[in-house]
């Protein structure tokens, strides 16, 4: 999908330990009045905005907001249904990661700018074997399925990367560096990492 980061400011959805990353669909339930009113407004544009991590210990609030981290997934809504009493549920396909800086708002929901991830790519000697070690690291915690599940061949190494970040159940504070994390080699090897440390993945039942 081509798209191009806004140059003013969009709605922020912040949540703990909640982390969109790019390709990733991920659904929400929208419950709170100041939310509903964010669907509302992005529902009559293009439908995008930022989901935003608070760092633990802190909690969001209308009257006192929480910290975000600097690094955040930048999404648009696939899809919404709207509930009978205002509530919404939506579906956000993760877009890229964006760098945040708070940005003023005249609505009761915040909003921040944007501004482009600096990820970089593994080098050309580095990429293949980084790719198989991912792939095979990610089918395993994936596990044994009566139709096993195939990745693309042409899957790049931050696609793999990120996919076995999702499959792992990770503290919030070793997600949040490896999200954050802008050398797509580093984040690979620390994923993998994370893996050998967290063991086999436990089987299906």
């Amino acid at each position: 999908m081509e798209f191009t980061l806004p140059s003013g400011p969009v709605p922020v959805f912040p949540l703990g330990r909640v982390y969109l990353f790019p390709h990733q669909v991920m659904p929400l339930h929208i419950f709170e009045p100041r939310y509903r009113r964010m669907v509302e407004d992005l529902l009559d544009g293009q439908g995008r905005l930022v989901l935003a991590t608070v760092p633990d210990g802190e909690i969001e609030t209308p009257n006192k907001p929480a910290g975000i981290l600097p690094v955040a997934g930048y999404g648009e809504i696939l899809r919404h249904q709207r509930l009978p009493d205002g509530r919404f549920m939506i579906w956000v396909l993760g877009l890229c990661r964006v760098e945040l800086e708070e940005a003023a708002s005249d609505r009761p929901y915040r909003r921040v700018t944007c501004r482009q991830f600096a990820e970089a790519e593994p080098s050309p000697g580095e990429n293949g074997p980084l790719c198989d070690e991912l792939r095979a690291a990610a089918l395993q915690r994936i596990g044994q399925r009566d139709e096993p599940l195939e990745l693309p061949a042409e899957a790049s190494a931050a696609f793999l990367t990120d996919l076995l970040l999702q499959l792992l159940q990770l503290p919030s504070a070793a997600m949040a560096t490896a999200f954050a994390e802008p050398s797509v080699a580093r984040r690979a090897r620390l994923a993998l990492a994370l893996a050998r440390r967290a063991g086999p993945a436990a089987a299906d039942e």
